[in-house]
């Protein structure tokens, strides 16, 4: 299968421009589910573990589809760096689904985020199995290591942080609580924070545009929900850390 860098630049051009959009969508109101969807998007619901399950199949099971029916010749850098995408969807796919203590969201809300991950899954795999070339010089570039520890760091944040939320409230509480510990005694987002890290040290991996779009979507998209949770929380909890930023330690 032969890449096309029009098709390629122009899909990640969208990405980019997609996450701008939603970035001014997202700062006018909230995305419908959670704690800010109301009896109207709640008309039609889909439990919180299945949602999470199925919408994020896709990014895990068409990356892994496209790694077994490659027929390109790959180094060990496109199996590094598909496996490394792999890994995460797998962590939020087969574990984070399972351990999940959300409300159930709007089927409308899983069905586009499932049709996103399907395209980015998609994007991502072909790119890296048809379209990169990444030698054996790339396993030593500096670009790669840096970019892959500040993936792992921010799963690793992204991982404790949802631990510490789902600790919070014990079965059958629906009352909210301060979270504490880990990095979020600094950001109120911390595992947005964690999960905006992971996928800019994943463009800094791979070096490439696809990539890069995705990260910017996912800043676009989940960074104002970090600040409308710590506005929420500003403004529920008088007693709330003041000296927390919203997003990013210490500056925002």
């Amino acid at each position: 299968m032969e890449c096309s860098e029009v098709a390629v630049s122009a899909l990640s051009g969208a990405f980019i421009l997609g996450g701008f959009g939603y970035l001014q969508r997202q700062a006018k109101q909230h995305t419908p589910y959670g704690r800010y969807a109301t009896p109207a998007d709640l008309a039609h619901t889909v439990p919180a573990r299945l949602g999470w399950f199925l919408q994020e199949l896709p990014s895990f099971l068409i990356p892994a589809l496209l790694i077994c029916t490659s027929h390109r010749p790959s180094g060990p850098g496109q199996w590094l760096l598909a496996g490394t995408f792999c890994l995460h969807y797998f962590q939020r796919t087969f574990i984070y689904s399972l351990l999940t203590k959300g409300r159930p969201c709007p089927l409308y809300i899983v069905v586009c985020a499932a049709i996103f991950c399907s395209i980015n899954g998609f994007f991502q795999g072909h790119y890296l199995l048809h379209c990169a070339q990444y030698d054996q010089a790339w396993l030593a570039d500096i670009r790669l290591a840096v970019g892959l520890i500040l993936f792992f760091l921010g799963m690793a944040i992204n991982i404790n942080s949802d631990h510490i939320l789902r600790s919070l409230r014990k079965p059958g509480e629906i009352t909210y609580k301060i979270p504490k510990g880990g990095l979020f005694e600094y950001v109120t987002g911390a595992n947005f924070f964690g999960e905006i890290l992971e996928w800019c040290g994943y463009a800094i991996a791979t070096w490439s545009l696809p990539a890069l779009s995705f990260a910017v979507f996912t800043a676009c998209s989940i960074g104002p929900r970090a600040y409308h949770h710590h506005r929420f929380y500003l403004e529920r909890f008088q007693d709330y850390p003041r000296s927390r930023k919203a997003l990013v330690p210490f500056i925002f």
